[in-house]
């Protein structure tokens, strides 16, 4: 084939990849690599299969790229990341350590190595280097400068603390959980900032003396206080290990929520999320196909998604949540919801990207008591996943007759 066709199928497979068709994008670059291997070529190869799940392949053209080029600071990014993904912990961590020893300013790998020593229960090694995301991630993480000091575990006797806003609801809903701790530190106020859809459903935290409601892109005024924080800068400066880690529930509906609600779902007793925001971090990797949500449907579970129940905001998903046996989520924000009231949550994790803050391999989640999380086997099955759910609710006597 003439070099200029081989790279007009080498763009095509690039925009594809570009536009997140990762198993497109994969078909085109697999049928080029079979006749010409470059670089790039090897690189953006591995990327993909990668997104899709398939480890094996992804580290074998990100090895011959990391070989061809060694050194490279982008390329030993993205072998390491393959083999956190693929299992490979030790060599991931010395990939890591390596391009930091290299580049210490590298966020990108001070991030990495933050989510692969946290999903490895290594918090304290894993919460300072979360730091990075502040200047990486500001579209999600939004920056602050409210004219009084950033919290950093000084004394807080008497003392007023603000928790600025960042990121998901789900992140905020997992963190709000450490207003208790500020409170006993000896905080004399502790006021939460949060998305408006949280803030009637974060007025039930016992710890948190004031609720702020922001939304995108809005100028806000938050008084005055001692100092500040961010919600995922608090494990850090709290000491927050898997030993000692809050696990209480601390959430519930509030009262009117619970009155407009109660007559939900007529005597239902298992409700399912099956999609995310599509915005949302993974989210094409999160969703539940259809298919394999309509099976948990049929069995008897109801939906939560809040275009079918008409919830608000996060108050009326709770008190939906409070009136059910048992709630079936993917890993998205109703799943902490339900953790942080303390109702049994099934959480279906993804193959592709599994967030560390449910660790690896393990069945439960030490946030969350009462929460059961089902992973894939050796690669994407959702099917096989939704069959495990099946016979544990029919175990349980929650399935459908």
């Amino acid at each position: 084939m003439p070099q200029d066709a081989d790279e007009d199928q080498y763009r095509r497979g690039f925009a594809l990849q570009q536009a997140g068709r990762h198993a497109e994008a994969a078909a085109v670059y697999r049928d080029l690599a079979a006749r010409v291997l470059t670089l790039k070529l090897a690189t953006n190869l591995g990327v993909s299969l990668g997104e899709i799940g398939e480890r094996g392949e992804a580290l074998h053209y990100l090895t011959l790229a990391a070989r061809h080029l060694p050194g490279d600071q982008t390329i030993g990014r993205l072998l390491a990341t393959a083999q956190a993904e693929a299992g490979d912990t030790v060599s991931a961590e010395a990939g890591y350590r390596a391009l930091l020893d290299a580049h210490p300013d590298d966020g990108e790998a001070q991030l990495a190595l933050g989510g692969l020593y946290l999903s490895l229960g290594r918090y304290t090694e894993g919460w300072p280097l979360l730091a990075a995301r502040t200047t990486l991630h500001t579209a999600v993480v939004p920056p602050v400068d409210p004219g009084f000091p950033e919290w950093r575990g000084q004394p807080l006797a008497g003392k007023a603390v603000l928790v600025w806003i960042e990121q998901g609801f789900g992140d905020q809903i997992q963190m709000a959980r450490f207003a208790h701790a500020l409170k006993a530190r000896g905080a004399a106020r502790v006021t939460l900032g949060c998305r408006p859809a949280l803030a009637h459903l974060f007025s039930t935290l016992e710890s948190v003396d004031a609720v702020i409601p922001i939304a995108a892109r809005a100028v806000v005024n938050v008084g005055l206080h001692d100092y500040w924080s961010r919600y995922f800068s608090l494990p850090e400066h709290l000491g927050v290990t898997l030993k000692y880690l809050p696990a209480e529930p601390y959430l519930a509906a509030p009262a009117d929520s619970l009155e407009r609600w109660r007559n939900f779902g007529g005597g239902a007793r298992v409700g399912l999320v099956w999609q995310a925001s599509p915005t949302g971090f993974n989210a094409a990797n999160k969703g539940l196909p259809p298919d394999q949500a309509r099976r948990l449907l049929d069995a008897g579970a109801v939906s939560l998604q809040p275009e079918d129940t008409g919830a608000a905001d996060f108050a009326d998903t709770a008190a939906i949540v409070d009136g059910l046996d048992l709630v079936i989520s993917i890993d998205t924000a109703v799943a902490h919801l339900a953790g942080a009231m303390g109702k049994p949550c099934w959480t279906l994790l993804p193959y592709v990207h599994s967030d560390w803050r449910w660790l690896r391999g393990r069945g439960d989640s030490p946030w969350y008591p009462q929460m059961r999380l089902y992973r894939h086997g050796d690669r994407q099955n959702w099917p096989g996943v939704v069959d495990m759910v099946l016979a544990d609710l029919a175990a349980a006597g929650l399935g459908a007759p």
